[in-house]
């Protein structure tokens, strides 16, 4: 499974179309998440009425607030036009340069709505096998996992066994539909798991 998170200021407009589009129209094996550095109470109205014309229903949708778990399971990141008030996504990361329909009349956010879905079709018909091959973020979250362990149990096993369960445990989250806590979860596990071999080891 493979995660694409569209990031934009409120969460409350161009992300959330952004990925209920994506999700209506990617293959199962990859899926959408959106979220915002600075989110709104509610997905602005005039939204919700442009999406529900096309048959999408963001009435009960919230905005979300990004978080460093989101960044760091996203494989690819969409960033829609909020500059420096996004923050950096250790992934590959394009801007989508799409205007705000916050407070725009209908007839203008039905067009930014169809100017999205046209740049998602892009993306899956362009680079949608990129996302899949693409390890970096698979990487990124076993730099920031490995350490601790080695720090806490690199005199009972070495560097490379850790590195290997970390990756192994890791690899059993990737088609996960939440990722929300997979690194606190992922660590949990790995730590247990190194535990238990540390320990048969000194037994043995």
């Amino acid at each position: 499974m493979k995660y694409v998170l569209f990031v934009c200021t409120q969460n409350a407009g161009r992300s959330q179309m952004a990925q209920a589009l994506f999700d209506r129209h990617a293959p199962d094996d990859v899926r959408a998440e959106s979220a915002g550095a600075e989110p709104a109470d509610r997905v602005h109205p005039v939204v919700v009425e442009a999406m529900r014309e096309i048959g999408m229903d963001l009435s009960g949708q919230r905005p979300k607030k990004l978080t460093l778990e989101m960044q760091l399971h996203a494989d690819r990141a969409i960033t829609l036009a909020c500059g420096a008030r996004c923050p950096y996504v250790p992934s590959v990361v394009e801007d989508w340069d799409v205007s705000d329909p916050a407070d725009r009349p209908i007839e203008e956010v039905r067009l930014i709505r169809d100017e999205i879905e046209l740049r998602v079709k892009d993306l899956l018909d362009n680079r949608l096998d990129q996302i899949r091959r693409d390890r970096r973020q698979h990487m990124m979250r076993i730099s920031r996992l490995v350490p601790g362990l080695v720090d806490e149990f690199g005199g009972e096993l070495t560097d490379d066994e850790i590195r290997a369960i970390a990756d192994e445990i890791l690899a059993t989250y990737e088609d996960v539909p939440v990722r929300s806590f997979v690194m606190t979860l992922a660590n949990r596990k790995a730590r247990e798991i190194v535990r238990e071999r540390a320990g048969a080891r000194a037994g043995a």
